[in-house]
């Protein structure tokens, strides 16, 4: 049974694609920080449901935290899919933000997904088949008012999936990146109305956690097996 392991696995986006993962037979590894009961939980209903999983708790911004917990994770299996979903938002205009909203959305899309990733590469490797999902944003392409240190962790990301596909493409490795727009849930129902999704976004609806987790899902099985090194939008025609 091949080992997924999904950061920031307690959101909506995240918890969606944990249980789709389970359901499709994979061994899922429910990541958290400051959710840790959320985490329980939802390994708790993957259970029920008869799939297997397990909840690890790390800060994907400590990297010497990070790589002990994932040293522990690897020590008898490799995790061979990597679903990069961590994430925050510290929204303002630039010329009022501050260094640490700045430093704190970095560290956590970006330098958490070098803390996460480079340490699970080598036993990856060895197996000779993975999957690396980078969890984005349109945000990341398009820019977005109120957002440059995110729109910025996102643009970069698509630079280092780009890269790291290219070192990985002969080992048998995929590695792309999702990029969601408008998706329901507890942030986007905070800051979009309905009448403003209609009028962002051509579709006219806000997307389901559900589909993004079975664009994921898609990513991580053998159908996928040639998409490597793209940047996929999930946004409604948004971007």
């Amino acid at each position: 049974m091949k080992r997924a392991l999904i950061t920031g696995g307690s959101g909506d986006i995240g918890a969606a694609i944990c249980q789709r993962l389970a359901r499709d037979g994979l061994h899922v590894i429910v990541h958290g920080n400051s959710n840790s009961d959320r985490v329980r939980q939802i390994v708790e209903q993957i259970l029920t449901q008869g799939g297997s999983a397990e909840s690890i708790v790390f800060d994907v911004t400590e990297p010497e935290q990070t790589r002990t917990a994932l040293l522990a994770l690897t020590a008898e299996d490799p995790v061979q899919i990597i679903v990069n979903n961590a994430g925050i938002h510290r929204d303002a205009p630039l010329a009022g933000m501050s260094p640490d909203a700045w430093r704190q959305v970095i560290d956590v899309s970006l330098h958490g997904f070098y803390n996460v990733t480079q340490p699970l590469l080598m036993p990856m490797i060895h197996t000779r088949w993975g999957r690396v999902i980078n969890m984005s944003s349109i945000a990341g392409i398009m820019g977005n008012r109120g957002q440059c240190n995110y729109a910025a962790a996102k643009a970069a990301l698509h630079g280092a999936t780009k890269s790291l596909a290219l070192e990985l493409a002969s080992r048998g490795i995929t590695v792309n990146a999702i990029a969601p727009g408008i998706i329901g849930g507890n942030m986007s129902e905070t800051s979009f109305s309905k009448s403003r999704i209609k009028t962002m976004v051509p579709m006219q609806r806000a997307g389901t956690p559900q589909e993004v987790a079975a664009l994921t899902a898609f990513l991580c099985s053998e159908d996928a097996a040639y998409i490597s090194g793209q940047i996929i939008a999930i946004s409604g025609a948004m971007g």
